[in-house]
């Protein structure tokens, strides 16, 4: 298949990608605005192969989407171009607003105008698949695990904007009959991650000898899902899943922020000790995020039961090997770090 990626050169994106020209045959399309967060040496490991291609341009530029739909002819859109950092929202939610919401309805009119002109049988192959976060759903108290049911209760600026785009992309379904798919993801983990989250944060902090800010009491929980075991579930869902569906990819690995971090400083204790102390010594406990949601958590059952999807990787396999790449790809990250972000706190700001 002929499958275009937005957002090709982001983390969860380049990880699609990555899979798609080593474990199928697909043509991959990368469409990416390169923002701070676009980088494209996560795409190097493919980039040489005939079966990828990229274009640098805009979601919101609704010409240069319809040409890409005119020039590659996609049978399928992988759509995750998005503004995802919740501090970032925090201090700036317009731009959220701007490529979550109206990028998505660029795409989707793009889409739609693309699809009505295909023959019958092109029409009922192509599939629009929108990638979301579990953050929609809003927060969790101590028990209980997020559906595909589960109502709409986002709380902050980013999640908001991907509420609404979520909307969207339903609606262009039920409206107009576009073969839409929806997933909603945990929170994802692993190589070429940016370094503004969390897992690579407190990594290239605590080889810097920084202070490891940990929010609050460090008891928000999320669930954990590697980020190659995210690109297989997105790719049986494209590949199988039901046009209208929704499908909830968790990694069944509920951890505590402090026990991640603490997680971190282990591995590293092992793998590059410290000529003094340990690295849990450099944690520091911060001001909690405005509105910090106190846990998410994911049931999967309908991906498992539906398309045989389940994760491959537990937590303890999962940041033990993102720990060793960040280790052994310092030169990845340190050109980030020079060219557009310091590792600084963000989202203290009130809008």
């Amino acid at each position: 298949m002929r499958i275009l990626v937005t957002g090709g050169a982001g983390f969860i994106g380049s990880a699609l990608v990555r899979r798609l020209i080593r474990h199928s045959d697909h043509e991959v399309l990368v469409f990416d605005k390169l923002t701070y967060a676009g980088v494209l040496s996560s795409l190097d490991p493919v980039s040489s192969s005939d079966r990828y291609r990229f274009i640098q341009a805009d979601i919101c530029d609704a010409d240069a989407v319809a040409r890409a739909f005119r020039d590659f002819a996609p049978e399928v859109v992988a759509h995750l171009a998005a503004e995802s950092h919740v501090d970032r929202s925090i201090d700036g939610p317009g731009a959220f607003v701007q490529t979550n919401v109206v990028g998505t309805f660029v795409m989707l009119s793009q889409a739609l105008a693309y699809w009505r002109g295909l023959d019958e049988a092109a029409r009922s192959a192509f599939r629009f698949h929108h990638i979301s976060t579990d953050e929609v759903f809003g927060s969790l108290g101590e028990d209980g695990f997020f559906t595909e049911t589960t109502p709409y209760d986002p709380r902050s600026p980013y999640s908001a904007s991907k509420a609404g785009s979520d909307h969207l992309v339903r609606a262009w379904g039920h409206t107009y009959g576009l073969p839409v798919l929806v997933t909603n993801c945990s929170n994802n983990y692993g190589p070429f991650h940016f370094p503004e989250k969390l897992i690579p944060l407190i990594i290239i902090r605590a080889l810097n000898g920084e202070p490891l800010p940990v929010y609050g009491d460090g008891s928000n929980v999320r669930d954990w899902l590697f980020v190659d075991d995210h690109a297989r579930a997105l790719q049986a869902v494209f590949e199988t899943g039901k046009p209208g569906e929704t499908y909830n990819v968790g990694g069944n690995a509920e951890r505590k922020n402090i026990e991640v971090v603490t997680a971190i400083c282990s591995i590293l204790d092992r793998l590059r000790p410290k000529a003094e102390g340990r690295y849990a010594d450099q944690i520091t406990y911060v001001t909690d995020r405005p509105g910090h949601d106190h846990r998410y958590a994911i049931d999967a059952a309908k991906i498992r039961a539906d398309l045989g999807w389940t994760p491959s990787v537990t937590f303890e396999q999962g940041i033990e090997q993102t720990v060793a790449w960040y280790l052994e790809n310092q030169s990845w990250w340190r050109d980030i770090l020079d060219a557009r972000y310091s590792t600084q706190r963000l989202g203290v700001a009130h809008g």
